[in-house]
């Protein structure tokens, strides 16, 4: 018996008590009167901004007025007109370096703490974190109430990599000194659509 098997077996033989596991299906979970506004107000308390794309509403001319300054926009959305490079085109993630801003695609929002499920769909998965400014496109719609419902409309799908983003990227010493963007984007803007 290895050592590892050995542990289980101690545990097992030790556990005083046992607990069946809860069936969570029944139990009542989180649920919003309006999801959209939620996942907007959490979006904002996390750091980042979620708006509203309105009716006939051009998407590049927000992330242009959002972000007029940005030289670098990288996209492989094909709306995305204001995109200035393809970095899929690229031969190196390390081209990626000095990318202003990045326009991804969102599969799924979360009302309770406004993440967004962001699967891979780019060939260099440091787009996502690289970028000093990160737009994720979503479709109001696919906005759920909690990471529960999340998780369970993620069950069965087949993926590389993905990952939940919630706001930018913020990280503090023991000091408590705040610093925006050391492990991914300083801003994120949640485009919905």
């Amino acid at each position: 018996m290895s050592s590892r098997e050995e542990i289980l077996a101690s545990i097992r033989k030790n556990t005083q008590v046992r607990y069946d596991k809860p069936d969570i299906a029944d139990m009542k979970r989180l649920s919003y009167p309006d999801k959209i506004e939620q996942f907007c107000a959490i979006s904002r308390a996390v750091g980042g901004t979620a708006v509203i794309l309105g009716e006939g509403e051009d998407v590049n001319a927000v992330i242009r007025r959002t972000y007029p300054d940005a030289m670098r926009i990288a996209s492989v959305l094909p709306d995305i007109s204001c995109a200035t490079f393809n970095p899929d085109n690229l031969d190196d993630p390390k081209e990626l370096d000095g990318t202003d801003v990045a326009v991804v695609k969102g599969e799924i929002g979360v009302a309770e703490n406004g993440a967004i499920w962001i699967p891979q769909t780019v060939k260099y998965k440091a787009i996502y974190f690289i970028s000093e400014k990160l737009v994720i496109l979503l479709d109001r719609n696919k906005i759920v109430n909690t990471m529960y419902d999340a998780y369970r409309e993620l069950d069965g799908q087949e993926y590389k990599f993905g990952t939940f983003i919630s706001g930018p990227s913020k990280t503090a010493d023991i000091e408590q000194a705040l610093v925006m963007g050391a492990h991914g984007a300083r801003d994120v803007l949640v485009i919905l659509m």
